[in-house]
């Protein structure tokens, strides 16, 4: 259960605040700051900026690590800082060191290096002794050279995420202590180099499982993928060959879903199930679609239909160099072993019991702000996950949190903040599948929406579609991109009208590697006129298809519109 002490919320003077790490959450929250005028000092153990997204050969412990083949699972318009849209020639779904170009373009543009003080560990963060009147905090960091110093600042910011300490559970896997292979954690995995002609088992079927076990399976002489409870599997490529988060990810799509979840519930998972039937490739999940972040994996069908990976039920034992499943299958001379079995997570350099865990999630008032503080004047950022980019939650996180340092946001009573987490696990517990080691899933849209009406930069969707009508549709009907969120408010930027009306252009720009022959010219109608068209259209489409057909069409209506309504002028046109 969460306690603390009744909170204050008087106004304290907040000027320099000490942002801990340099990942994507910290250089957001290095902005954010800068935005509100405050003055940031991040603290970054390594030697770089990127956090999880830069590559190390040899990364060290504590610190989070990718392996060579990682794609970004989010497209770069939904994935991108509200107020710095993606250069339109970066893929859309890119390579972690594409998406790196990506954070080092902004860290330049806003000036954020001059913040940092690389290859310096933050190895404690106090209260002052006047902490109840001054809010401060004592921060202790250590240098590569073993120089340690101590800092006074008014706030803290902690962007250190939850990929750091791996999860191995060895108990659960009987024998695995005289296994005669070699065994490892997915965070030690760097590439399939030296498992060519091996067995390998990967244990576990989350996004990190997925794509080490198709990985392997390129050289490996065969890999098997242990699963206890199965997946959604889901592709980057969606309908058209359009990144497959940009289609039915609309304000309108989340308004039918929680209208009808269960119909679109129902709908979603027989979509899938017309690219490959999950069940006839044993990965078919008890949980429904929404209940849990699918895997987003484009070649692990093929991998499986070809026989180069084979899906596995749960391990039961170890035997030498055998691997017993919970079927009573066994496999043979297994060489490698490699656990896809998540991370926990832990803040060592914080007091102990600050953030009190309940019901497998941290304490935290909307996922940011520790409860029993005398002075809000300590934010966690990017502590979280949804079915969707992580960086836009993460920028509305500090964006707000900058804005309650400063008094100009209050947060309620510790009372009022108690009970909304109450009910937000409850929600958390009824709505997802929640996981031990995923205890932070949140609703994407309905998350950023509560948080930037909070802010005052919620995007008005009436006075949209009756001042400027292309805007709004597209805030209405198509993805929601982080843009919507600079249009009013606080952090106002004159760009987000032009970036919502050009992000097609940037996700077609990529494909122009070879120009395909340009349909007839078409006299283009107005936007009223097409919208009428579109329509009209739509309800042909709805009697001419099939039964089939018409359930693939209506799992993502709004998008369907959308497409018709806004992409001839980008795809075809190329404009």
């Amino acid at each position: 259960m969460c306690d603390g002490v009744h909170g204050q919320n008087s106004i304290i003077m907040v000027r320099t605040v000490a942002v801990i790490g340099a990942g994507p959450s910290g250089l957001t929250s290095i902005k954010s700051c800068l935005d509100e005028g405050l003055e940031p000092t991040c603290f970054e153990s390594s030697e770089d900026i990127g956090g999880l997204w830069r590559f190390k050969e040899h990364p060290d412990p504590g610190r989070a690590n990718i392996y060579q083949s990682v794609i970004i699972n989010s497209s770069k318009e939904m994935m991108s800082y509200s107020d710095f849209p993606p250069p339109a020639h970066l893929p859309n779904n890119m390579h972690h060191s594409q998406l790196l170009i990506y954070l080092r373009l902004y860290a330049e543009n806003f000036d954020l290096f001059k913040h940092i003080l690389f290859q310096t560990t933050v190895v404690s963060v106090r209260q002052r002794p006047d902490f109840p009147v001054s809010g401060q905090w004592e921060v202790e960091t250590e240098r590569t050279k073993g120089q340690r110093e101590t800092q006074v600042f008014d706030a803290v910011m902690v962007c250190t995420g939850h990929f750091t300490r791996p999860h191995l559970p060895l108990n659960d896997f009987p024998g695995i202590e005289e296994f005669e292979g070699r065994y490892l954690h997915s965070w030690e995995y760097r590439s399939a180099e030296g498992l060519q002609g091996k067995k390998v088992v990967v244990v576990g079927i989350g996004n990190s499982g997925g794509d080490i076990a198709v990985d392997a399976s390129r050289v490996a002489e065969q890999v098997y993928l242990s699963t206890r409870k199965g997946a959604w599997v889901v592709s980057r490529v969606g309908a058209g060959g359009l990144p497959g988060d940009l289609v039915g990810t609309s304000r309108l799509d989340r308004l039918l879903q929680k209208l009808f979840p269960s119909w679109i519930t129902r709908m979603m998972e027989n979509n899938l199930n017309q690219s490959f039937d999950h069940r006839l490739y044993g990965l078919q999940p008890k949980h429904g679609f929404f209940a849990q972040i699918p895997v987003v994996n484009d070649d692990l069908p093929g991998r499986i239909i070809s026989g180069r990976v084979l899906v596995k039920p749960n391990i039961r034992e170890i035997r030498g160099s055998s691997v017993v499943f919970e079927d009573g299958s066994v496999v043979d001379k297994v060489d490698v072993v490699v656990f896809a079995t998540g991370y926990n997570y832990d803040f060592p350099f914080l007091p102990s019991g600050l953030l009190a865990n309940s019901s497998h999630r941290l304490c935290l008032y909307r996922h940011v702000f520790p409860l029993g503080l005398a002075r809000p004047s300590l934010a966690v950022v990017g502590f979280i996950c949804n079915m969707g980019a992580i960086n836009p939650l993460a920028e509305m996180q500090a964006r707000w949190a900058t804005r309650v340092f400063k008094g100009l946001l209050t947060l309620p009573s510790e009372e009022a903040m108690l009970q909304d987490i109450k009910r937000d696990t409850s929600t958390l517990q009824n709505r997802f599948a929640c996981l031990e080691r995923h205890p932070l899933q949140v609703d994407h849209i309905p998350y950023l929406d509560s948080m930037a009406e909070e802010l005052g930069v919620r995007p008005n969707l009436l006075g949209l579609l009756l001042r400027e009508p292309g805007v709004g549709l597209r805030v209405l009907l198509g993805p929601c991109t982080p843009y919507q969120y600079r249009l009013r408010g606080p952090g106002q930027w004159d760009g987000a009208r032009q970036a919502i009306l050009t992000q097609w252009e940037r996700v077609a720009q990529p494909f122009r590697t070879r120009m395909a022959p340009e349909p007839e010219s078409r006299t283009r109608a107005s936007c009223s006129l097409r919208l009428i068209l579109t329509l009209s259209g739509a309800v042909l489409l709805l009697t001419l298809y099939t039964r089939h057909s018409l359930l693939s069409l209506l799992s993502h209506p709004t998008g369907l519109l959308y497409k018709m309504y806004s992409l001839p002028e980008t795809i075809s046109g190329w404009k």
